[in-house]
């Protein structure tokens, strides 16, 4: 689990964009996986399988929420933190970046996020989401770009194109 979990989870915030539910989800899908586990029928592509489990389930419980959508209640910050400042804006910066991932499509997410987030190399990507490496290198180019645009040029420094 350890060594799958930040990748199932940014691939159940791909699908989800909220970092509570992604954490549920994944955990609920590790949970599935092991049910599951005697259904594998290939050992070494143990993590695309459990990469699919999880990506059922985040689209599953997306349709769930949004039968039962209501208010989100405000972001609350943990009591005596030592600098209100930082807390705040490192909120506020959060809060930019899920709404920018947002509005990206839901395998530009995946691609941002496993490629720069998890380090994947296209090639990984390409078979974990069964497209070809070009196209994950331009869902990122495009992912990217959308960022930029969305979250201003100083945020985004380390975005350059490859």
């Amino acid at each position: 689990m350890r060594h799958h979990y930040r990748a199932a989870y940014a691939v159940a915030l791909a699908v989800l964009g909220n970092a509570m539910d992604a954490e549920d989800v994944t955990q609920d899908s590790f949970v599935r996986a092991v049910e599951r586990m005697d259904e594998l029928r290939e050992p070494e592509r143990f993590k695309g399988w459990l990469l699919q489990i999880v990506r059922n389930r985040s689209r599953n419980y997306r349709s769930y929420r949004r039968l039962r959508t209501t208010r989100p209640l405000d972001t609350v910050t943990a009591a005596g933190s030592e600098n209100p400042g930082a807390d705040a804006e490192r909120a506020e910066l959060r809060g930019a970046l899920e709404s920018a991932l947002g509005e990206l499509s839901e395998v530009q997410r995946e691609v941002v996020l496993l490629h720069d987030l998890e380090g994947w190399k296209h090639r990984e990507i390409a078979q974990s989401l069964e497209i070809s490496e070009g196209m994950s290198r331009q869902h990122l180019m495009a992912a990217r770009r959308a960022l930029r645009e969305r979250l201003g040029g100083g945020l985004l420094k380390e975005y350059s194109n490859d």
